[in-house]
């Protein structure tokens, strides 16, 4: 079973997950998955669309939002849109790590006008660094 770390009280991050995780994401009050991994990233990863299939059978929102080379503009602007869309379940965003989940979610928030400061201190409370877009932030 792959470890959901959260984020704040709405967001909950991953490293790829499995078709099977998706029913213990939605006992986690799982409303939308969000997936930042390309297809193909690596060989054997579920694709977008069999992620997509399985959530639609566990009840759950499907979001794919591949962030491959760098975070761009329709990526935050996607990102801000699931989280103003989110209502008062959670979102569970995943790639490779967890780590392109986290800034990507942390962009999207500062956007939104969270302070800086909060997403910094959350983001390392589940392990991560958001210095890779500390010029975003």
């Amino acid at each position: 079973m792959t470890e959901f770390k959260a984020l704040d009280e709405h967001t909950l991050v991953s490293g790829q997950i499995s078709i099977d995780d998706l029913a213990e994401a939605r006992r986690h009050g799982v409303t939308m998955v969000i997936n930042n991994r390309p297809d193909g990233e690596d060989p054997g990863q579920p694709t977008s669309a069999e992620i997509e299939a399985a959530a639609e059978v566990a009840g759950i929102d499907y979001r794919h939002i591949p962030i491959a080379r760098g975070m761009g503009p329709a990526q935050i602007e996607e990102m801000v849109s699931a989280r103003s869309e989110l209502g008062d379940g959670k979102m569970l965003a995943f790639c490779r790590s967890g780590m392109r989940s986290t800034l990507a979610w942390a962009v999207a928030c500062r956007e939104q006008g969270v302070p800086r400061e909060e997403l910094e201190e959350k983001a390392h409370g589940a392990g991560f660094s958001l210095a890779a877009v500390d010029h975003l932030l």
